[in-house]
């Protein structure tokens, strides 16, 4: 099926960019430095809804056409969003935080039609177990490098699949970007993946 209106992916995320490739969707990417502070409070889906939407807003703002995808994911262990860690100790301080333990995992999506000012935002959520890790690992996994740009210090598409134990819910949403709920808000913005 033609798709009719432009895409606009509003994350410079290689991850994301790899994941809407799957769909087989063309697609443009346009970055959107927004500022990521959030009122102390928020649930963790109000905030990753927030973000997601704060992101699809900065880029559909300076659009005529198009529909903007914003996407936002955070980590949260007992009530303590994880983000990305600011050096080795602190990714080694989340990770021994979360070996051993289920946390949850929070996506956000909005979606922004340009040219109607249309919007949707949703979030989608999944447990995920990290299995026991020896402190030895936790180092090696750190001194990989992978976990330094990663929400929670780690990359489930990455060499981090070795530490995950189990998960409940859609994969997807911990690398970034629920594709099933993704494709299905994007059908109402008149894009059809299948």
């Amino acid at each position: 099926m033609k798709q009719e209106k432009m895409l606009i992916l509003a994350s410079s995320s290689p991850r994301r960019k790899e994941l809407l490739q799957t769909l087989g969707l063309s697609f443009s990417i346009q970055s959107s430095d927004v500022d990521e502070t959030t009122d102390p409070g928020m649930q963790p889906q109000e905030i990753v809804e927030e973000l997601a939407l704060r992101k699809a807003r900065k880029v559909a703002s300076g659009l005529t056409e198009g529909v903007v995808l914003g996407s936002d994911t955070i980590v949260v262990l007992n009530g303590e969003i994880l983000g990305k860690p600011v050096d080795d100790e602190d990714a080694y301080r989340m990770l021994h935080a979360l070996q051993g333990c289920e946390h949850t995992v929070y996506s956000g999506i909005a979606l922004i039609d340009a040219e109607s000012g249309q919007s949707e935002v949703t979030h989608s959520r999944t447990q995920v177990r990290i299995r026991p890790l020896a402190p030895d690992e936790i180092r090696a996994y750190i001194a990989t490098r992978e976990p330094m740009d990663k929400a929670g210090s780690y990359a489930i598409q990455g060499i981090g699949a070795t530490l995950v134990e189990g998960i409940e819910g859609d994969y997807f949403t911990v690398v970034g970007l629920p594709l099933r709920l993704t494709a299905s808000m994007l059908s109402r913005f008149g894009i059809q993946v299948l």
